[in-house]
């Protein structure tokens, strides 16, 4: 073999070895251990923390030391939090490239959740946009303890008057995914036909509601056992998957959102106008690749198709938050509450959600 065939086969190999070994170092899950000791007290209040990543078996009601606000943060009491897929992934360090961020091996920050509603506990002392006793919702970690704190610059607003703690605590990151994928990306008007797949669950039932106040025709697509709900939000019309495949129908619409991924981007753009929009929220279920081929594909098909095509993720912030309470206070938009569970079952309420069943939102209600 020729000195250059070898050193070839020699590179090969070693960047196969290099990609093995990321692969383990990636996928490592370290042995859970103990959770800190902590009793009850004075400075004591509870959270679901978690010490290594798994199923919702890892997750542990603990004691922590109630937190205190910085010179530009706000320190809310959480009377409610609601669940999200968001959650579930932190827990299993899934996909494996978050672990990144979160930690090899084991996660770097334990505390979980990410909408929040309460009451303002304590400000900090360069704080002048709220002040103690104001009813805020808002998205961050650590939405599962019973305090968390906040900048006053972030993503949080007043909660709306009439509008309780267990509603409003449901809206943050699937309001926000919502708003975001029909104003911003599917540049939605008045008039225009939309189509939402997975109407029924967290994101598709704001979805559904934000499209009728924005004046739009819209389908739902979900099964026959959420027709209804999904007809009462506000849908024209509603197809059921399982009778219908919506791709096969001659309907075309100005945008296509897609919560689901059960027909490929081709087949979604085959119904859509030839300037319209497809939307894609989430990915597929899986450790590795899953989660992530949408945001590889996106660019590949992109320029060989005439309509445009956009995989997104949502990025909350005070402004889109207070939005969403503008439309909650007119009455155009309500949260849609499958299930609610006490802190201490956080663990139940998670592995509800991983079944992906849920209709509407998961949520919490501290005790």
């Amino acid at each position: 073999m020729k000195l250059h065939f070898k050193i070839a086969n020699g590179f090969l190999v070693l960047i196969g070895l290099a990609v093995v070994s990321l692969a383990i170092v990636m996928s490592h899950t370290s042995a859970c251990g103990p959770a800190p000791a902590a009793a009850a007290g004075p400075d004591q209040v509870k959270a679901i923390h978690f010490n290594c990543y798994g199923p919702p078996e890892v997750l542990e009601l603990v004691y922590v030391t109630k937190p205190v606000p910085a010179d530009y943060e706000v320190l809310v009491r959480v009377k409610a939090a609601s669940v999200n897929p968001l959650d579930w992934h932190y827990m299993r360090g899934s996909p494996y490239v978050m672990r990144f961020m979160e930690g090899l091996g084991a996660p770097k920050n334990n505390s979980l959740g990410a909408d929040f509603a309460g009451i303002v506990d304590a400000v900090g002392s360069n704080v002048t946009r709220f002040k103690v006793g104001d009813a805020v919702f808002g998205s961050g970690r650590g939405a599962f303890d019973e305090y968390v704190t906040k900048h006053e610059d972030g993503s949080m607003a007043f909660k709306p008057a009439d509008v309780s703690f267990t509603q409003v605590a449901a809206i943050p990151v699937a309001g926000v995914t919502a708003l975001q994928a029909l104003r911003d990306h599917g540049k939605l008007e008045p008039g225009q036909r939309v189509l939402i797949n997975g109407a029924s669950g967290g994101v598709g039932t704001y979805a559904v509601q934000i499209a009728k106040a924005f004046d739009a025709t819209v389908t739902g697509v979900c099964s026959e056992r959420n027709k209804a709900l999904v007809q009462s939000i506000g849908a024209d019309h509603v197809i059921d998957y399982r009778q219908t495949n919506y791709t096969d129908g001659e309907e075309r619409y100005d945008l296509i959102v897609d919560m689901v991924g059960n027909h490929s981007f081709l087949a979604n753009l085959g119904v859509l106008k030839p300037n319209g929009r497809l939307v894609i929220v989430g990915g597929q279920k899986g450790d590795w690749i899953g989660p992530l081929s949408n945001m590889i594909k996106d660019p590949v098909l992109s320029p060989f198709v005439d309509q445009e095509i956009v995989t997104m993720l949502a990025h909350s912030s005070g402004a889109e938050l207070t939005a969403l309470a503008k439309l909650m206070e007119s009455g155009d938009l309500v949260s849609v509450i499958d299930r609610a569970y006490p802190l201490s079952e956080v663990p139940a309420a998670i592995a509800y959600s991983e079944e992906g069943h849920a209709r509407g939102k998961i949520v919490i209600e501290m005790e």
